[in-house]
């Protein structure tokens, strides 16, 4: 926490639902126009290739397995040749829920719903992510970020009928809710993130460090109240998460540390990133598999670089331990490799420092960067969702 939120509520005090909405609808028209780019490639590039392109968004992969879950419920599960068992209770149920509900009260199917689902849920995180960075810099700020989110290369994943728009959406709305001093909300918002995914942990964690500081910032505090909304806050934020993983070692009869077991079924796991370094390190064994290598390496660096940049910024601490921790256990793990660029999605505070260097920038400058990246991305997209692989 710095003195960059206080700066900026003194400046610019709360807006209103409308206000707000006024204020960032030059970020959400932006994101809109990247998406339905996007779109339109892949479109284009799968009708080229004879596929369908709104399979390939709601009925390959993971969206498979969530809409399994919201029509038949949990239970499910695929054992392979080698003796791995695929169970769809490795999948946090809130998404299901929503594609549940969607199918009850419209005409929809369940993967319809899971992609307005999708569809709303990234427009909420694009609002979330330009009011979080508003509050911390400032307007131009915050557009320059949600645009830079629009275009990143792994960018078609938020209109798929995944949870990462879902699960950021969440996010972005608790950490603003944390810098704002509504601990209720944010630690509402964080349970639900935990119920969307297992990364909602870094969520809780920003939680409760912010509350932890507070606590310690205003020792002296005499409003029972307000300390008593952030005891509530750190109470909720941790609930969804917890609620299903402690649900899931019931069913199993694994005991609290059950989920795990659901997870190594899929060869998922937190090795420290072992893993991950002996796959980058096998590409150097072969040419141009080596190209990928390099590419791989400096794509972490920049990473790390991001968030040494985020910390010289004086990011709020909220947003440093969520940010990090998104970006850890998506490294870290010993998952899919193919999959870490969309992992990292919600770790949206990393492009902070890449937005404030943009927004320097006079718009007829800038705009042309954003568009030709934003060409880029949508090409890269329609190619990546063709191939065989999953996201």
């Amino acid at each position: 926490m710095t003195d960059l939120e206080t700066r900026d509520a003194a400046r610019r005090g709360t807006p209103g639902p409308s206000g707000a909405l006024r204020r960032a609808a030059p970020a959400l028209l932006g994101y809109a126009a990247v998406r339905a780019l996007g779109l339109l490639a892949l479109a284009l590039w799968s009708a080229a290739r004879d596929k369908n392109a709104y399979t390939l968004l709601t009925a390959r992969w993971d969206s498979l397995w969530y809409t399994r879950v919201a029509e038949l419920g949990y239970g499910y599960e695929v054992r392979l040749p080698n003796g791995d068992v695929h169970s769809n209770l490795a999948f946090f149920p809130l998404l299901p829920w929503l594609e549940r509900l969607g199918a009850a009260v419209t005409p929809l199917s369940y993967a319809d719903a899971g992609f307005v689902v999708s569809l709303l849920a990234s427009l909420a995180a694009a609002w979330g992510i330009f009011a979080v960075a508003e509050h911390v810099y400032d307007r131009r700020v915050g557009v320059c970020a949600v645009l830079l989110w629009a275009v990143l290369p792994v960018g078609v994943v938020q209109s798929m009928a995944y949870s990462e728009s879902l699960f950021t959406a969440l996010a972005a709305w608790s950490l603003y809710a944390v810098l704002t001093g509504r601990w209720v909300t944010a630690g509402t918002l964080a349970a639900l993130a935990g119920l969307t995914r297992p990364v909602g942990l870094a969520v809780t964690a920003a939680v409760w460090v912010a509350a932890i500081a507070a606590f310690t910032r205003d020792r002296d505090d005499r409003d029972g109240r307000d300390r008593a909304r952030r005891v509530l806050g750190m109470l909720l934020a941790p609930l969804g998460a917890a609620g299903y993983v402690l649900w899931v070692g019931h069913r199993t009869g694994g005991g609290p540390l059950g989920y795990l077991d659901v997870q190594a079924g899929w060869r998922n796991g937190f090795d420290g990133g072992a893993a991950f370094a002996r796959f980058v390190a096998a590409k150097f064994t072969s040419f141009p598999a080596a190209l990928a290598g390099v590419g791989l390496i400096i794509g972490v660096a920049l990473l790390v670089w991001l968030y040494v940049v985020c910390v010289r910024q004086r990011q709020p601490l909220p947003l440093l331990v969520y940010a990090g921790l998104v970006t850890v256990l998506a490294l870290c793990a010993s998952s899919y490799f193919g999959s870490k660029p969309r992992l990292l999605l919600p770790a949206f505070p990393l492009l902070f420092p890449l937005a404030v260097g943009l927004a320097r920038l006079r718009t007829a400058r800038s705009a042309p960067v954003v568009c030709g990246v934003a060409v880029a991305a949508a090409v890269y997209g329609a190619f990546w969702l063709n191939g065989s692989g999953p996201p």
